[in-house]
């Protein structure tokens, strides 16, 4: 199952590759946010945002109540634990 895990930008790391760092259930990691960065404007306009991540790509904008209730939907299915593990285990190699 292909899963978008709410996440919201806390900085960008690089903004010639279009990565920022982003906060998923605790964890940080780099992601591209490419398909999320405004057109011309800076990536800074960013920071803050809630966005779905599905390996490593910001793939669209989501505002904080969708995203809490997308989190609290995927607790109750059991299913955030396992992503959860699945993006440590990415972040460790």
């Amino acid at each position: 199952m292909c899963l978008g895990i709410p996440g919201r930008i806390e900085s960008i790391s690089d903004a010639s590759a279009k990565l920022a760092v982003v906060d998923v259930l605790g964890v940080r990691r780099e992601v591209n946010i490419a398909c999320v960065a405004p057109d011309g404007g800076p990536l800074e306009d960013c920071v803050g945002s809630w966005v779905l991540v599905h390996v490593g790509f910001a793939m669209s904008r989501i505002d904080e109540e969708e995203a809490r209730l997308t989190l609290e939907l995927l607790h109750a299915l059991g299913e955030a634990q396992a992503e959860a593990a699945a993006l440590r285990e990415g972040a460790r190699a």
